[in-house]
């Protein structure tokens, strides 16, 4: 199951020390860890939020800048 992009249920479930799925959104919330939620409202971990193999420019948040000429 290491082959997966992304942590099941189970893994995430463990991750937060919680089955509620609400609870675990609060969990990767307070701790900044990177998730989405699927169609059912679950949330999704990737592997390498977990594992820290995200290239670094990826993992900084950019503010938006204007292209236009002042």
């Amino acid at each position: 199951m290491a082959d997966q992009i992304a942590l099941s249920k189970k893994e995430v479930a463990q991750l937060c020390r919680t089955p509620l799925k609400v609870r675990q959104i609060a969990f990767l919330l307070q701790n900044g860890i990177r998730h989405y939620l699927d169609a059912h409202g679950f949330p999704v971990v990737l592997r390498s939020t977990i594992d820290g193999t995200q290239p670094q420019d990826q993992q900084v948040i950019k503010t938006w800048k204007s292209n236009k000429a002042a």
